[in-house]
This record gives structure tokens, C-alpha cells and sequence, in this order.
């Protein structure tokens, strides 16, 4: 399979892969700038395919900076691969995932940034925001870009299918339908729901994002804010509706 590549955003390029027997997106991000960054190292399966990606945008040498949510293959499969490639790059994570795996996965120590901490790579400003056990595991951060409000939100928000890159359309609905079938399969409580879901939700909403970096379905462009409010409430009915 080739992978897809779109600028979702300016200097922000959507490197996707579309695994038809899982009928499932698996998305890097590739952000343009004087020390380049990429999110999400996505599968060890798909590193000749998301490489390929990445060259049709910069060298993949240049990368200095390399970050993903949680300790999980998509998101840091390939790590050492890519580390293998960029000599001068620096993987980045919250400190529980530096302690938990990353410091020990990697083949280079982590960069671990606390809540006040930020990654200039040039002309953007990441930071990561640490968001236990959402999308998943204890480990679980995202990363925002302060500059064009772009939130990279790893699984929230996730969508099957072979779908466009960028929509202003109704990912929730989407996403809702997608989440419920989880719910009810062998991937029953997936995005787990505990008493903090809904305010880290809110916290992420209240940075008002305008570009939603979404690993698995289309990329969002509009009220991303709302849009996390919406996945939360998806979240909250099928909690109580499973009896939780």
C-alpha cells in the first residue's frame, strides 16, 4: 500500500496508510519547520510506507523531534526506526510514559516535558498536555500547537473507513457510530470512562482548537472545542448505558 499525504493545515502534512482487513487509517503527522517534528511513529509494518511519505515532504534525516500519546504500536512502534534514520533526533513524552516505557523502549532517553514546558521548533510551539487515561493508558498526553491552535488528539474522535484527509464535516456522528460498535465488540472499553474523562475533555476543549489532528479517520477544521465536548457527551451515554 502507498500512503497518503496532505496538508492539512500549513506545514502540517496528514501521512496516512489505509489497512483495508481492518478497514482502519493509521496516521503520522509530519510538521514543516526549521527542526522538524513528527507525531505519532505509527506501525513497524508501515515505517516503509510512512518513510516514503515523509520524503515526498523533507528528509527524513532532518527530524529532530519525535513525539506519540501513549506506549502503544501506532503510536511508537516504529521509534527506533525512525531514530535509526534522524541521528539528531529527540523522542519526547509525558514522565509517566518516559518511566513507565519509553525509558526503557527507546534507544535514545526521552525528552520529558512537565505542564509548563514547551518544544520551539522554529515558528511553532508545542506543548504536551499530560491526559491519564484518555484516550487510553496511564501513559496517555497529547500534544498542542499554540500557534495555528492545532490539537494532535491521537484515538479521540476515531473513525473507520477510508475517508478524506480534512473534513469541516460531522466527524462526531461518525466517530459515535464507530466508538459504539467498539463498545460492543472484542474492544469493549477501548477509551476507558473514569471521573476525570469529561474535565481533561473539557480542559482540552477550552484551548479551542481549530485543527483537530485525528490518528484514525479524517482531520477536523472548524470548532474543535465543541467537537471534544460532543465525543465526551458520546462517551458519557454509552458509560451509562453499559452499565458503568
Amino acid at each position: 500500500m502507498n500512503a497518503t499525504v496532505d496538508e492539512i493545515a500549513p506545514d502540517l502534512f496528514r501521512i496516512t496508510c489505509f489497512v483495508e482487513r481492518a478497514n482502519f487509517q493509521f496516521s503520522s503527522f509530519l510538521v514543516r519547520d526549521e527542526e522538524p517534528l513528527l507525531y505519532h511513529t505509527n506501525l513497524r509494518g508501515l515505517f516503509p510506507e510512512i518513510k516514503a511519505g515523509v520524503e515526498s515532504v523533507l528528509d527524513p534525516a532532518t527530524i529532530r523531534w519525535v513525539g506519540f500519546s501513549h506506549f502503544e504500536s501506532d503510536e511508537c512502534g516504529a521509534l527506533n526506526d525512525w531514530l535509526g534514520i534522524a541521528t539528531h533526533a529527540e523522542p519526547f513524552c509525558s514522565f509517566v510514559g518516559a518511566r513507565t516505557s519509553i525509558g526503557d523502549f527507546s534507544e535514545r532517553p526521552p525528552r520529558v516535558l512537565g505542564a509548563d514546558e514547551r518544544i520551539q521548533t522554529g515558528s511553532h510551539t508545542f506543548q504536551v498536555i499530560e491526559t491519564k487515561h484518555v484516550p487510553h493508558g496511564w501513559d496517555a498526553s497529547l500534544l498542542f500547537e499554540e500557534s495555528s491552535s492545532t490539537l494532535f488528539c491521537s484515538d479521540l474522535v476515531g473513525q473507520g473507513g477510508n475517508v478524506e484527509a480534512l473534513t469541516e464535516g460531522d466527524i462526531v456522528g461518525r466517530s459515535e457510530d464507530y466508538t459504539q460498535r467498539q463498545s460492543q465488540g472484542p474492544m469493549s472499553g477501548a477509551v476507558p470512562f473514569t471521573g476525570e474523562t469529561i474535565p481533561i475533555l473539557e480542559r482540552l476543549a477550552a484551548l479551542n482548537p481549530t485543527t483537530l489532528a485525528c490518528m484514525h479517520g479524517s482531520s477536523f477544521t472548524g470548532d474543535g472545542g465543541q467537537v471534544l465536548r460532543d465525543f465526551g457527551t458520546i462517551l458519557q451515554r454509552l458509560n451509562s448505558k453499559n452499565g458503568h
